[in-house]
């Protein structure tokens, strides 16, 4: 009996062994399991959370640089790397390995003691200067050491460029509004002086006033102008305009000057309609036809001709048989106060700011204008408006 009662015994051992074992495997494989969950879960949340930190930090506008305690790049966003034109996987590397800047070394360098700096401006050579602002901070690390670095890059280029576009025009209204006004005084002065007693001198002193004069009423009557459409408060009465009939008219106002230099006026614009505000269309033919006639040649021609490119739109263009346009004037010639020859353009009573009107008035319709031109060839100016269409309405537009 007892060998039968100490077989069932370790019979019932063995059993429960195994029952242990097999419960024990079921557990163990539990708990893997509820643990690979809990290290998926928190892994996807932390790529979730990397996912969205890198997208805010893509989407600001201003360059991000995050660099470890060693200096060494750890994080960069979309805009940074478009500002210094950085390609392909930077982390790991150190700023002026990557951005061969010493300026910007030097910040990075100060951070550890100066913790902070701010406003630091960075000039970037190249086929043009470019400006960026640069602020930085120190990361605060343990025991008042620092755990890295934390920069952001602005670009200042555009505001340069704006800041330096106004000094330059205030020097040059300062200028041109210089010229007349001393000569006015001047006049004034000798006029006072005792030459108002001579009949001839007054005369001739009150023509020279009259004509500065008249020279001031000009320019500040452009420099309105030219202040109304660039600001965008001009309105443009919009309807159907006949270009060859505008041309026609703009040339007989503008006879009597060509008749003076010999030149003959050729109106080549077949039938075509823009879609144009009148006024400002005859302001433009007669801003170009003016300078076609004060710089073309003695007893030359000026043509002005129209043509509908398949692309759409109308094309005109104004020539003159001059002494043309350097290549270098090219890109400047609608710039406000640009003048090839500025003796000659003063002399001619211009105030630099007609090709500048012309071009707003341009584009304020939505076209386009160029020069084209050839040394002793003339110059050819060249602009786009809209195609008059048989469904579009007349209207107003700013």
């Amino acid at each position: 009996m007892w060998p039968t009662l100490t077989f069932l015994l370790t019979l019932a051992l063995v059993v429960l062994h195994f029952w242990w074992r097999r419960k024990y495997e079921h557990t163990k494989h539990a708990l893997r399991g509820k643990a690979a969950g809990v290290t998926e879960h928190y892994e996807e949340k932390l790529d979730r959370e990397k996912t969205r930190n890198e997208a805010l930090f893509d989407s600001m506008v201003e360059g991000f640089l995050l660099l470890d305690k060693a200096g060494h790049i750890r994080l960069t966003n979309r805009a940074f790397r478009e500002l210094f034109k950085v390609e392909g996987d930077v982390r790991g590397k150190s700023a002026l390995e990557v951005l061969r800047l010493h300026e910007l070394a030097e910040i990075i360098a100060r951070l550890p003691v100066a913790k902070r700096v701010l406003g630091q401006e960075l000039r970037l050579g190249g086929a043009t200067d470019r400006f960026i602002a640069v602020n930085a901070a120190a990361i605060p690390g343990p025991y008042d050491q620092t755990d890295g670095a934390i920069l952001v890059f602005h670009e200042l280029t555009r505001l340069k460029r704006l800041e330096k576009a106004r000094v330059e025009f205030v020097a040059d209204v300062s200028h041109e509004l210089r010229t007349p006004l001393s000569m006015i005084k001047g006049s004034v002065e000798t006029l006072l002086d005792g030459a108002k007693d001579d009949p001839v001198a007054a005369e001739r002193f009150l023509r020279m006033i009259e004509r500065h004069s008249i020279r001031l009423e000009t320019l500040v009557n452009d420099l309105l102008v030219i202040s109304e459409l660039e600001s965008g408060r001009v309105q443009l009465n919009l309807q159907p305009v006949a270009v060859r009939a505008i041309v026609a008219k703009t040339m007989e106002d503008y006879e009597p000057l060509a008749a003076a230099k010999q030149i003959r006026l050729v109106n080549d614009t077949p039938e075509l309609a823009v879609t144009a505000d009148p006024n400002r269309l005859q302001q433009v033919l007669a801003n170009l036809l003016d300078n076609a006639i004060k710089y073309g040649r003695q007893g030359g021609q000026v043509v002005v001709a129209g043509r509908a490119p398949d692309r759409g739109g109308v094309e005109i263009s104004v020539q003159d048989d001059g002494v043309g346009l350097p290549a270098e004037a090219l890109p400047r010639v609608f710039e406000r106060f640009f003048r090839v020859d500025k003796a000659r353009s003063r002399e001619q009573g211009g105030t630099g700011l007609g090709l500048s009107i012309v071009k707003a008035i341009i584009l304020a319709h939505g076209g386009e204008i160029r020069a084209e031109s050839e040394p002793a060839h003339g110059a050819k100016f060249i602009f786009t408006l809209p195609r008059q269409s048989a469904d579009q309405p007349d209207g107003r537009r700013a």
